[in-house]
């Protein structure tokens, strides 16, 4: 009786972690941090603060929002992701994306 039980649990265990899988890829906002454009070195968020977020200025400081991707272990520096939102998308198992003109 003790297989029978740990494959039910597997089984239960196993469908909760697709059920967050689901949950957690279909978000509507990919991560940010606050990183410097030209060295993509990590800054603290009021450096990206009270921008106008177009092209161009940061508008007050020297950062910009970076999306999604990560920082690098080897030398701290954000990579794998964009400065441009657009860019990245958060679609995942089950989300539907919705066609704009």
């Amino acid at each position: 009786m003790a297989g029978r039980r740990l494959r039910s649990s597997t089984v239960v265990l196993g469908g909760m972690g697709l059920l967050a899988l689901t949950i957690t890829s279909c978000g509507s906002e990919p991560d940010k941090r606050c990183a410097d454009r030209t060295t993509r070195e990590p800054l603290p968020s009021y450096e990206c603060r009270g921008g106008s977020g177009g092209s161009g200025g940061s508008g007050g400081g020297r950062g910009s929002y970076y999306y999604g991707g990560s920082t690098s272990s080897y030398d701290g520096k954000v990579q794998g992701g964009s400065f441009d939102k657009s860019a990245v998308d958060r679609g995942g198992f089950g989300c539907s994306k919705s066609g704009g003109g």
